[in-house]
Parts: C-alpha cells; sequence; structure tokens
C-alpha cells in the first residue's frame, strides 16, 4: 500500500512538473513572439522609409544642363613616399 502511495505521489509530481515546465515553455515562447514583432513593425517602419515613397524631393533634384557652368575643381597630386623615408 505504501508503494502504491508513493508510486502515485511521484506521478503527481511529474505531471505537474511537466505541466509548469510546459507553461514556462509557452511563456518563453510568447515573450520571443512578441519581441520579434516589435523587431518587424520597426524593420517595416524603416523600409517605408527608405523607400521614400511619401516624400517629394523633386525639389532637390540637379538640373543637368547647370552642370556645366560648375568649375571643375583641379586634384591635388597627394604623394606620401617621403612619410616612409
Amino acid at each position: 500500500m505504501k508503494k502504491i502511495i508513493l508510486l502515485f505521489i511521484a506521478i503527481a509530481t511529474m505531471l505537474t512538473a511537466s505541466t509548469k515546465e510546459d507553461k514556462d515553455r509557452e511563456a518563453r515562447v510568447q515573450k520571443q513572439i512578441e519581441i520579434e514583432m516589435k523587431k518587424e513593425q520597426k524593420y517595416s517602419k524603416e523600409q517605408t522609409f527608405y523607400q521614400g515613397q511619401y516624400y517629394d524631393l523633386k525639389g532637390a533634384e540637379v538640373n543637368p544642363d547647370s552642370l556645366d557652368t560648375v568649375p571643375e575643381i583641379p586634384v591635388d597630386d597627394f604623394n606620401i613616399d617621403s612619410v616612409y623615408d
């Protein structure tokens, strides 16, 4: 009789422990899902920013005909050989 009671207690303990483990696991999964959803929302918000659908950039366009009037800046010859001597 004592063995049956001990066996029953052992089985009940294992079942409650596994249920608690399942609940903890579900809580961790839900928490991770929430974190990933926040990351996805941030990513989608950034993508709408980078796509530029809602921005009017026509005022910043450059007229290609006006580029001829911009003076050309001469390139300075940069020589660093004397640094290593």
